[in-house]
């Protein structure tokens, strides 16, 4: 059996045998340490509070999971929100499974597979799990994608966006781009330009449809020029920043010294935000 396969069928036993053993607690929070391999850093404080007051109303449903450092001593392996929220709630315990697992890179896996499948991680925390699973563990993205429900097209796509520049890592974190638009923000042919759209989409609140056209026509208009070698590089510079402006498609097309600009639009919702911004409106 392939090592890849035997760490697969390895890492599913882990999680099987931690929801099965059923070794029930009531802990004290104040004896449970931080998971030092925490795969999600972002804790919204206004979901935390809301998670807080349900904890209050409804106590804890869901029991997190710890591992046992030495007697009466714990660490925390899946569960964080849930303990952030029930110390906010004033709760000094909370219920735990207690998992027989040692060595820290099964804390890992175990800690990233329970976010991955909870849902509790944004897309950049994501695509990191899954890099961290097949670096620290060797496994393939099918592997991987059979741990957690995806394709291994799905996998492949998510870990793409861990290319694009700091800036636009940090806006998809915060939440205010999608997956969709990461991916689609990967198109844009240079990190300048795919810094410039991220901003773009977040300002003036494009869709994921509308970035996939403003990237992909960088790439195509990059594509025709350098074909026909007619188009000099400071209009196609210029192409970009006003289709970044403007927020839709902008082509040049000189003519000698006369030449057009096309401005596309998708819809009449679009001809009118267009014409409000070439009459200097507000919108």
């Amino acid at each position: 059996m392939k090592k890849e396969q035997a760490l697969g069928k390895g890492l599913e036993a882990l999680i099987r045998s931690a929801r099965e053993e059923n070794r029930f607690l009531e802990l004290d929070l104040e004896r449970i340490k931080p998971n030092p391999y925490q795969p999600r850093q972002e804790f919204s404080e206004q979901e935390l509070h809301e998670l807080a007051l349900s904890l209050k109303e409804h106590g804890v449903l869901q029991p997190i999971l710890v591992i046992e450092t030495e007697p009466g001593n714990y660490e925390l392996v899946a569960g964080e929100r849930r303990v952030r929220a029930a110390k906010l709630a004033g709760l000094k315990t909370i219920p735990a499974v207690v998992v027989s697992i040692t060595k820290p890179e099964e804390v890992l896996a175990l800690a990233l597979i329970e976010n991955i499948q909870r849902a509790n991680l944004n897309p950049i925390e994501l695509a990191e799990s899954f890099k961290a699973l097949m670096e620290n563990f060797g496994l393939t993205q099918e592997e991987i994608g059979a741990l957690v429900g995806k394709s291994r097209t799905a996998v492949a796509n998510i870990i793409r966006i861990l290319k694009l520049p700091d800036e636009v890592k940090e806006l998809v974190r915060k939440g205010k781009l999608s997956e969709g638009h990461a991916r689609a923000i990967l198109m844009a042919p240079d990190h300048n330009l795919q810094v410039h759209l991220a901003n773009l989409v977040v300002k003036r609140g494009l869709s994921v449809e509308r970035t996939e056209i403003l990237a992909s026509g960088f790439v195509s208009e990059r594509k025709k020029a350098a074909r026909k070698r007619t188009k000099p590089p400071e209009l196609i510079a210029l192409e970009e920043e006003l289709s970044l402006s403007l927020g839709t498609k902008v082509t040049i097309n000189p003519r000698g010294k006369k030449g057009q600009i096309v401005i596309s639009y998708y819809s009449n919702d679009e001809l009118q935000r267009l014409a409000e911004i070439l009459l200097n409106k507000e919108i």
